[in-house]
């Protein structure tokens, strides 16, 4: 499955929890500058998905290449480090720290892509433009933020890291409206960028805006992968999969 342009391979990818068995030989593919959706309802194993894509579940096997790179026996600072950003669904922000500290927190040297093309390089100036909302609070700890302004600095700390691929667990969940749509305009700006971009969603509407393929899991397994096109016009398959 190994390709010049698959950023992040996934082969036969299993994860549990205790003795619970969430993921069934899970395969997947994000090519570079792709955004590509993991979707499903509730429990289908989403955000385990991602989790055990960086390492974050205890027991899981199978093989994780990100760049070519066979990652699937280091930890998650190591895969960090090599350009893997996380945006976890909980919005783990430094609570005491202001705006400006959680960015610095997040700074990491520039990268490269594997071709030796140079990544895209991220300053708290380029995030400023990017979340404007940010720019006017720089100075606001991050326990007086909302939910929706404290996943835009997440997602801000996450791009601080210069990353060349971002795991987006949830983005949409619980957030306003108006905040949906810019975390939306920020995914495909991510993409004009070069970057490439794996997120978990059950918003078929919001998945749609971004992203140019999808994987419908069910139950931790692959039951429906395409274009997102495809999936945002076929009715009968949202019905069977995504429909609560």
């Amino acid at each position: 499955m190994t390709g010049l342009d698959g950023i992040l391979e996934v082969e036969g990818l299993n994860a549990w929890y205790g003795a619970a068995r969430i993921l069934f030989d899970l395969t997947l593919r994000v090519d570079r500058g792709e955004v590509v959706a993991l979707m499903g309802r509730n429990g289908a194993g989403k955000s385990t998905t991602i989790k055990a894509i960086m390492a974050l579940m205890a027991r899981r096997s199978g093989t994780v290449r990100f760049c070519g790179r066979d990652i699937s026996r280091l930890r998650p600072y190591e895969i960090a480090r090599l350009g893997v950003g996380f945006v976890p669904e909980d919005r783990r922000v430094f609570s005491d720290l202001t705006v400006a500290e959680n960015l610095d927190v997040g700074r990491q040297p520039p990268r490269r892509f594997s071709d030796g093309r140079p990544a895209p390089l991220w300053t708290e100036h380029k995030l400023y433009d990017l979340f404007p909302n940010l720019a006017e609070m720089t100075s606001r700890r991050g326990a007086e933020m909302s939910g929706g302004e404290q996943q835009m600095l997440t997602v801000a700390r996450t791009l601080m890291g210069n990353p060349l691929l971002v795991l987006l667990d949830e983005p949409s969940e619980s957030v306003a409206p108006v905040i949906v749509e810019q975390m939306a305009n920020t995914i495909l700006d991510l993409k004009k960028e070069g970057l490439s971009v794996l997120l978990s969603e059950q918003n078929i509407h919001f998945a749609a805006l971004v992203s140019d393929r999808a994987y419908v899991l069910e139950k931790g397994q692959v039951r429906w992968q395409g274009r997102m096109t495809d999936l945002a016009g076929n009715t009968a398959t949202q019905r069977a999969l995504l429909s609560m």
